[in-house]
């Protein structure tokens, strides 16, 4: 069994997104027969049929370009077709494929609400990823103009979820 957990450097006992993307890099490019990883309640057990690597591809493949030190690539924009948002808006997208959720339960306040006065880095809702909750953050000061995602529905990787104009009274 091939040990990965110091790959991982899991702490607090959870995970987070990136995490969670190394382990499956991990896993696709490493050989084993057998691979288990438990952070507090959220277990994984992956075994190969026959305890063997993947076969090798025939043609010779480029190796990918690692990526830089920066930032992400802006997500591709993923919205109704001919929505537009006005200009000079900051666009609160989804980092991930997971399920969006206004409140932090089903019975408590939503985070935010249209009209509300947000700061870069208030929390405007969740993604929950495999039972993995994800606080989602404005990265932009003004007022929330509009909530495009609906609460509870799936969304995926670079979909706007809500909208932020600068507030007015900031000059």
């Amino acid at each position: 069994m091939l040990a990965i957990a110091d790959a991982a450097r899991v702490r607090h006992e959870q995970l987070t997104y990136e995490d969670v993307l190394r382990i499956v890099e991990l896993v696709k490019t490493t050989q084993f027969r057998e691979f288990r990883l438990k952070v507090g309640e959220v277990e994984v057990h992956l075994r190969r049929s026959n305890g063997a690597a993947p076969p090798e591809p025939e043609a010779p493949v480029a190796p990918a370009p690692s990526p830089a030190p920066s930032r992400p690539a802006a997500p591709p924009a993923r919205h109704a077709a001919g929505e537009d948002f006005p200009e000079g808006s900051a666009l609160v997208r989804s980092p991930m494929v997971g399920t969006f959720y206004r409140a932090p339960a089903p019975d408590a306040a939503p985070f935010v609400e249209v009209g509300q006065h947000v700061e870069p880095g208030t929390t405007v809702g969740i993604i929950e990823v495999m039972k993995l909750m994800s606080s989602i953050t404005a990265d932009a000061r003004g007022l929330v103009a509009r909530i495009v995602a609906e609460n509870g529905k799936p969304v995926e990787y670079g979909e706007v979820l809500l909208v932020i104009r600068p507030d007015p009274e900031d000059g």
